[in-house]
């Protein structure tokens, strides 16, 4: 994304600022002036160029913009449009990408200099996204437990998520990342260590080459200076204890057996503090107003992808309480809603979306995928099941057995088995007895697709697709 400012009647700065997470608008470019934005989204060059050449003439161009903004000429997070995907939810976490320069620290207010994280440790604030090693726990426990334990603490930030429906933390490192490298710093600070490692994917050299730039624009600005380790592109690696074995170079990449957690026993045996950048940054909100409106905020809202059968992905904020109608503002559905998917690729199917973000069931990953009626909830499912059974590390017996006996099940409806007692007993073991949440949550898209269309499965069984999209698709 690009911006324009005119800072004098005869000077406009151009920066390249960060995605905003609404690919649908990619590239966009903001002409800003005086506190007044025009928005033009998938400009072309000669586009820029015009924009460009008509505010060197002294005039901020409309003509042709999806939006114009009137704001704060100092204004520190995107002014949003009353209407179109920018609108949907809000924009506290998300607010400084798209609009700040994301490698310039003069841009942002680092609070993490003046404002320790036990200014926020009793803030409601919980992890985000399954490669969190407090995911939907309360992160400030895992804090006191590290600062805790025997041993010299470190900080990693897991940014390795395989699965591409996930684009909140990316959109966070892209656009913001000195907002990350501030939450960080505090809890590192927090925890009386300078060790912090970024953890990221390593066929994304672009996203590394970014980070280190980063880090290096901030070395002057914050206590900690983090260092960029790659892992291997597998969904595997990106739960918690297998991406510290990445990190460590282990051969083969597996979740560890817990207890101790990474906070008692984490990276080569210190005590770790392992977040998503998105916790991160949420550290950071909350530092920034500790008693008001901001650390309520930091608690309370939700980044989500919504993907799917779209147009373009967009990634948004919304509160816990939204319901999943919310985010169908955010994107263009290609055909006739069918279904949704919450919670990535192992997240739960549900038919309508008069439903709560937070209902049981559907997952917390932070993705929303919105499914057209082409798709087959029975052929949705075994997909995802045969993932579970390749992806898995293989460690205990419910993930390498169980997910392996699930799809052979989801198999057997298609050749007339339709074994429902077994299918939720099997996922009843693999979901309580699993070591790791792969194994665990890989019945819950089987489940829950039963639980919203069992007459497809029946239909399946007596040899018909009510969708007629798929044959045996296992």
């Amino acid at each position: 994304m690009l911006s324009a400012a005119r800072r004098t009647a005869d000077s406009v700065t151009v920066l390249r600022t960060g995605p905003t997470g609404i690919s649908e608008y990619d590239p966009l470019v903001l002409a800003t002036d005086a506190g007044r934005t025009a928005f033009f989204p998938t400009a072309e060059t000669s586009r820029v160029r015009d924009l460009v050449t008509a505010m060197e003439d002294g005039e901020l161009p409309t003509d042709g913009a999806a939006a114009v903004v009137d704001h704060d000429a100092e204004r520190t997070t995107l002014p949003v449009p009353t209407d179109g995907p920018l609108a949907v939810g809000t924009r506290r976490v998300l607010g400084p990408c798209g609009w700040l320069d994301p490698l310039d620290p003069t841009a942002y207010q680092f609070h993490s200099l003046d404002r320790d994280a036990s200014a926020v440790a009793d803030a409601e604030l919980v992890g985000r996204g399954r490669c969190d090693a407090a995911a939907d726990d309360p992160v400030a426990d895992a804090w006191r437990r590290a600062r805790e334990t025997d041993g010299d603490p470190v900080v990693v930030v897991n940014a390795n998520d395989a699965d591409d429906r996930q684009r909140a933390d990316r959109t966070l490192l892209a656009g913001s990342p000195m907002s990350v490298l501030d939450g960080v710093a505090a809890v590192a600070e927090y925890l009386g260590t300078t060790d912090v490692v970024i953890h990221v994917a390593e066929t994304d050299t672009e996203l590394q080459a970014h980070l280190r730039e980063a880090i290096d624009a901030a070395a002057d600005e914050l206590p900690v200076v983090p260092v960029v380790v790659t892992g291997p592109d597998e969904y595997r690696a990106g739960e918690p204890t297998a991406a510290l074995e990445a990190i460590e170079g282990a051969d083969r990449i597996e979740p560890r057996l817990q207890p101790p957690t990474p906070a008692e026993y984490g990276l080569y045996g210190r005590p770790t503090v392992i977040h998503t950048p998105r916790t991160f940054a949420r550290v950071r909100l909350a530092l920034a107003d500790p008693e008001g409106t901001d650390r309520d905020a930091a608690s309370t809202t939700r980044l989500l992808t919504v993907t799917g059968d779209v147009a373009a992905p967009a990634t948004i904020e919304v509160g816990a309480d939204a319901r999943l109608s919310t985010v169908r503002n955010a994107v263009e559905l290609e055909g006739s809603f069918k279904m949704a998917c919450v919670g990535g690729v192992f997240g739960g199917l549900t038919r309508t979306l008069d439903v709560a973000l937070t209902a049981a069931g559907l997952g917390t990953e932070g993705v929303v995928e919105l499914l057209n009626d082409e798709r087959c909830a029975v052929a949705t499912a075994g997909e995802r099941a045969r993932f579970a059974s390749e992806a898995n590390s293989g460690r205990c017996v419910p993930g390498r057995e169980g997910t392996v006996q699930l799809t052979e099940l989801l198999r057997a409806v298609y050749r007339g088995s339709f074994d429902r007692a077994k299918i939720r007993e099997l996922g009843r073991v693999m979901s309580r007895s699993s070591n790791c949440l792969l194994g665990a949550h890989a019945p819950r898209p089987v489940l829950t697709a039963m639980d919203e269309f069992e007459s497809s499965f029946e239909a399946h069984a007596d040899g018909r697709c009510p969708s007629g999209t798929c044959s045996d698709k296992l």
